[in-house]
């Protein structure tokens, strides 16, 4: 009973003012589903919208790049790669149409029962108040010795205008809310696109991790070259000063041979022993050709660098997660 009620002063109300609601305001007729709501809040058939999307002749109402103007506010609208189609429907406009068309259609047959219900416990008595205890219509004969002659009754003008004014709010409290729904959809979708750049931001990680790779490449490359440099050198040296002992080595070995033979020359061979083993016109060995121990490197502190790589703490988050809530808080 309730729900027929419901409907009842649904068809009742200003459908004029209603109507005028529900205009398209391209085509000026009513909208003709699927109704699109743009993220200005306001509506146009998806046709429409999409003849608006399509002219370009002028250059002004449409613009390259997938963007045309609402022509309502002029505010403009930005369309992904599925254009017009990737318009969120207002599926409540499109129920509030079905409701208004269905009130339209059915009012010749309804308005005959609704401008003279008869009493079902008095049948020649029409139905002209209001019980406000049980919440139902009824007649004068009901309520002076009848079942609600107990109960609280109002003239059913009364309450036709109250209830019919309590729905009207309902309609306006629902297309609000559905504004406000939407605005919560079209910040999740942005914030759907912002997360979404995470692969960008994977990409730039990549590049630069591959920029240290190479830098220390080449750094390596670079001190690896001094130690091979430095080590040849050293090498020649420390191998040309090992022949010429050697060398020095074999003539005393043949300078010891000969004293050895001319023992008998005791003054010949003492000169020639004394001779062969003086070493002070060879070189000696440098200092520093003894190792390679000046090439030690400390890479601590550069270690310690790389693993405190991570990545720059920010607040975007919680600000997407406050905006949420903020816009979820509205509908409560």
């Amino acid at each position: 009973l309730t729900c027929r009620r419901s409907c009842s002063l649904l068809s009742s109300l200003d459908r004029d003012s209603l109507e005028k609601q529900l205009v398209c305001p391209i085509c000026l007729e009513m909208f003709t589903k699927p109704v699109v709501i743009l993220p200005c809040q306001h509506n146009l058939c998806r046709k429409c919208a999409n003849d608006v999307f399509q002219v370009r002749a002028t250059g002004s109402t449409v613009t390259s790049g997938g963007r045309f103007r609402c022509p309502s506010c002029r505010h403009e609208v930005v369309l992904d790669r599925h254009g017009v189609y990737g318009l969120q429907r207002n599926l409540l406009v499109e129920n509030i149409i079905d409701m208004y068309k269905q009130g339209t259609t059915s009012k010749p047959s309804v308005e005959p029962k609704l401008e003279q219900p008869m009493c079902e416990d008095h049948k020649d008595e029409k139905i002209n108040i209001y019980c406000v205890t049980c919440g139902v219509p009824t007649c004068s004969l009901c309520k002076v010795f009848g079942n609600h002659k107990d109960c609280e009754v109002a003239p059913l003008n009364s309450v036709f205008t109250q209830q019919k004014a309590e729905l009207t709010d309902c309609i306006s409290m629902l297309v609000g809310n559905n504004e406000r729904i939407q605005a919560i959809i079209s910040h999740l979708e942005e914030t759907c696109r912002a997360v979404d750049n995470g692969r960008r931001q994977k990409s730039k990680v990549c590049e630069t991790f591959d920029h240290l790779f190479a830098l220390l490449e080449e750094k390596k490359g670079e001190m690896t070259v001094r130690i091979n440099s430095e080590q040849e050198e050293k090498l020649d040296y420390i191998r040309g000063l090992r022949r010429k002992y050697s060398d020095h080595l074999d003539n005393t070995a043949k300078l010891l041979e000969t004293a050895i033979q001319t023992m008998d020359e005791s003054e010949m061979a003492l000169f020639l022993i004394v001779d062969g083993t003086n070493t002070s016109h060879l070189d000696k060995l440098q200092l520093g050709y003894e190792n390679m121990d000046h090439f030690k490197a400390n890479f601590d502190h550069q270690r310690r660098t790389l693993i405190s790589i991570d990545f720059i703490k920010c607040t975007d988050q919680s600000e997407t997660r406050r905006s949420i809530h903020h816009y979820v808080s509205m509908l409560a």
